[in-house]
């Protein structure tokens, strides 16, 4: 774990910004395995945008100390996001026993948790090329597909917030249009 650590501090140090998807453009579609409250599902963004934004988030490993903190934020907001009818799902290269544990240890059963799969982590421009996993970067996007909101930093700070900031934005919006 140590090792995994300092290697991504390492590798991030020495790197520009991540070259996250630009807000305007189109989400890719996908499906993946995903897991909600510890039980195996399947997650497909296309099927979540017909019930609102879905926040796509991100994050490198599972159970590392930022990824934990990250998941318990969403999770302690979760409520908040639903009340603008937008839903969370996050995604790491992690397998899928890893992520039935830490959706119920560290996401509280809140929201799906999925795997990131190589096509997904290179068409949102999420890829950590020398460690084969993702790195921190969260998504709104739009029932039209349309990206939002993108925030790329290794640190946890600022995700829940602006996803949170982009979801309220959206539903002001389009609540004056109905």
């Amino acid at each position: 774990m140590k090792r995994f650590a300092l290697a991504l501090a390492l590798m991030l140090s020495a790197s520009p910004a991540f070259a996250a998807l630009k807000t305007g453009t189109r989400a890719t579609d996908f499906t993946t395995q995903a897991v909600l409250a510890g039980k195996a599902d399947t997650f497909n963004l296309n099927k979540a945008l017909k019930n609102g934004p879905v926040v796509l988030y991100f994050y490198p490993k599972a159970f590392t100390s930022g990824c934990t903190v990250e998941a318990h934020e969403f999770s302690e907001a979760a409520d908040d996001f639903a009340v603008y009818g937008a839903s969370i799902v996050g995604m790491s290269a992690d397998n899928l026993e890893t992520l039935k544990r830490f959706s119920v240890e560290a996401c509280r059963n809140k929201f799906m948790v999925g795997i990131a799969t190589k096509p997904m982590i290179k068409n949102y421009k999420v890829g950590l090329p020398m460690m084969g996993g993702t790195n921190r970067t969260t998504y709104v996007i739009a029932p039209n597909g349309t990206v939002l909101f993108s925030y790329s930093q290794l640190g946890v700070k600022g995700h829940v917030s602006g996803a949170l900031n982009a979801v309220k934005a959206w539903h002001a919006a389009n609540a004056k249009r109905k």
